[in-house]
């Protein structure tokens, strides 16, 4: 058994809706200005379709066991990139954490975003996110900006 790379499908849209709820499960505690409700960060179903994005899962003895997607942004006039691949919806469950398999979804989605001409790559990740944080500077991500709010 071994972990293979693929396109999500509209077949793969109940586990990766339930990877979200993952993903708001583990971000609330660095956020409280999230509802205390469901909610949604992605159209999984739009993000699947679309030509500008690209949504990737790993299976495991054919299980999803981890995602991410890569999608296109364009950038403001006083950038000199004019548009942007940002990458969001990564998850892995728990059982395979530890493995490299970040590592091979954002390889994929930076092998998608070099086919699309976008060498600029981003993603977004909370300041106090620190397990998140080492796993994108291990694969080569570096901080840019923090967003700060007033409380």
């Amino acid at each position: 058994m071994s972990y293979k790379l693929r396109l999500a499908t509209q077949d793969d849209l109940d586990v990766l809706l339930s990877f979200e709820q993952g993903i708001i499960t583990t971000e609330r505690p660095f956020d409280p200005t999230l509802k205390p409700d469901t909610i949604h960060y992605y159209d999984l179903a739009f993000l699947i379709q679309h030509d500008d994005a690209q949504v990737l899962v790993v299976t495991y003895d054919d299980e999803v066991i981890a995602s991410g997607y890569a999608k296109i942004k364009y950038a403001e006039e006083y950038y000199m990139h004019h548009g942007y691949s940002y990458l969001g919806f990564m998850y892995v469950k728990e059982a395979h954490r530890g493995k490299g398999i970040n590592k091979l979804i954002i390889d994929g989605l930076l092998d998608w975003s070099e086919k699309k001409g976008l060498k600029e790559v981003r993603l977004q990740v909370y300041d106090d996110n620190a397990n998140a944080i080492k796993a994108y500077e291990k694969v080569g991500f570096k901080k840019h900006m923090v967003e700060m709010r007033l409380v």
